[in-house]
């Protein structure tokens, strides 16, 4: 099988995690409120582009930003409040505004918001989301695995209806490869990750809000196992402050870090707005390496059909929690932790725990 032909792709380039600060909108009591606070945080942004542009050059192509950029995460708010307040529309102004952002300064901008979709109305779903240097929306990955929101899977039925799987893992074919997003938490589960890895991806967009250590977290341990597993690039972008939430506002602070195929960190940022997790990605060599036999080559050693029976049999999280009857119910908070306590209950009860 030959390669795909990508006009103008480029084998070479640097990316980007940018750590800024998170002005959440918790303590707003309205949208106008709010939507002011995020243009404000939008401007912050556009800066902090436009130095990194002019620090690292023209051969920066790829920015990804922290998770949930423009809003912070909800701190108590109910899901209607917190849809009316923050969720973004897919054809709003914030998004708008970034895709302005893409194109004014020509890189692939990627990065992660709450975000409504009119199939689903009174939900939302934790979106990443990528724009293209012309200011288009290439890419929407909608988070699957969260503690505290709606996913997919709790209306898995109607989505797969509307999006298919490929929408449930989207991978982009760019000029500078097959980019993926993986959100938050998410890069501890390795199913996700292996999911676009298997599609083609090459370059996992990870947008984080996370603890910040010296020490080794089980997010940087596990950046490194999905990069190293998947053969592949992960650009993870931490926040700087959190503010607007009562935990203390660097808890998040720093860390944002590049790993390659290996599995090494190549670069990370100390804490603070920073754009030093910057570094040159080796796309030919990436390539080179996933095509040449050896031991190190994982993907192409592991027979995935083995496991598919033990986990299509596995239904140890119940699907389509938001629909009854065919209706789509919008929860309160109490529906998370008794969808994970159900969870754990059948897993009691088949002996597994």
């Amino acid at each position: 099988m030959t390669e795909p032909i990508v006009p103008g792709r480029l084998d070479r380039y640097a990316a980007l995690a940018l750590q800024i600060d998170c002005d959440g909108v918790h303590p707003d009591h309205d949208r106008e409120s709010a939507a002011r606070r995020m243009q404000a945080s939008l401007i912050r942004i556009g800066q902090a582009l436009e130095g990194a542009r002019r620090w690292i050059g023209p051969e920066l192509k790829l920015v990804v930003l922290p998770e949930y950029i423009l809003t912070g995460p909800p701190w108590g708010e109910t899901i209607p409040q917190w849809n009316a307040k923050a969720a973004l529309a897919p054809d709003g102004p914030e998004y708008e505004a970034l895709a302005a952002l893409a194109q004014r300064h020509g890189v692939f901008l990627a990065g992660n918001s709450y975000e409504t979709d009119r199939h689903f109305p009174g939900l939302y779903f934790q979106a990443c989301w990528i724009f293209d240097p012309s200011g288009d929306r290439i890419l929407t990955y909608r988070r699957l695995i969260s503690i505290f929101a709606p996913t997919p899977h709790d209306v898995w039925d109607r989505y797969l209806d509307i999006y298919g799987m490929e929408g449930v893992f989207p991978v982009a074919e760019t000029v500078i490869g097959r980019l993926s997003a993986i959100a938050s938490e998410e890069i501890l589960y390795p199913e996700v990750a292996r999911a676009h890895a298997i599609r083609g991806a090459e370059v996992f967009l990870h947008s984080t809000s996370e603890v910040a250590s010296p020490n080794l977290t089980i997010k940087q341990i596990a950046r490194r196992a999905r990069a190293l597993e998947n053969m592949a690039y992960v650009v993870s972008a931490n926040n700087a402050e959190l503010r607007g939430i009562s935990v203390p506002t660097d808890s998040t602070n720093g860390y944002s870090d590049i790993i390659d195929w290996n599995g090494n960190q190549v670069v990370v940022a100390g804490s603070g707005n920073s754009s030093v997790a910057t570094a040159s990605l080796d796309l030919a060599g990436l390539r080179a390496h996933r095509r040449r036999p050896s031991m190190s080559n994982m993907l192409s050693r592991q027979a995935l059909e083995m496991f598919a029976e033990s986990f299509a049999k596995a239904d140890l999280r119940r699907r389509n929690g938001l629909l009854q009857d065919g209706k789509l119910m919008i929860p309160d908070r109490a529906y998370f932790q008794q969808r994970q306590a159900d969870a754990i209950a059948r897993m009691v009860e088949r002996g597994i725990l």
